[in-house]
């Protein structure tokens, strides 16, 4: 968790803060190998150097970026959820619980789907 200290800090609403540490934690808990970093100033977790999932904050949600290529393939399992998407990440509101099953699938997928990759995002033909 050390290196998304800084950025929590900046959180001033203590239950988003709350919310953001919980997900990270269940994430560096599960999943062991993933690298946490900061980049482009948004947490995230990589595998061999590669990207795996990220987050930013919004006034009314948690956003969560897995990649286009999930949410393409996955857009049923993301309204079954209740949440709302757009092309490129899912809106978790802060009112909501989070849907584990449904990170779970995103890291598990891009993982799998990743293993061979030799870049930081997808190379897309």
């Amino acid at each position: 968790m050390e290196v998304f200290e800084e950025y929590l800090s900046r959180i001033d609403n203590l239950a988003k803060r709350a919310r953001m540490e919980e997900v990270f934690n269940w994430i560096m808990d599960k999943y062991p190998k993933l690298s946490p970093k900061i980049a482009w100033n948004q947490p995230m977790f990589t595998d061999h150097g590669t990207f795996i999932i990220g987050f930013s904050i919004s006034k009314h949600h948690m956003a969560v970026a897995p990649e286009k290529v999930w949410i393409e393939q996955f857009t049923d399992l993301i309204k079954q959820s209740g949440y709302e998407h757009t092309k490129e990440l899912v809106r978790i509101p802060w009112s909501s619980t989070v849907e584990y099953s449904l990170l779970e699938s995103m890291i598990d997928f891009n993982i799998a789907d990743k293993a061979d990759c030799t870049t930081f995002w997808r190379k897309i033909d």
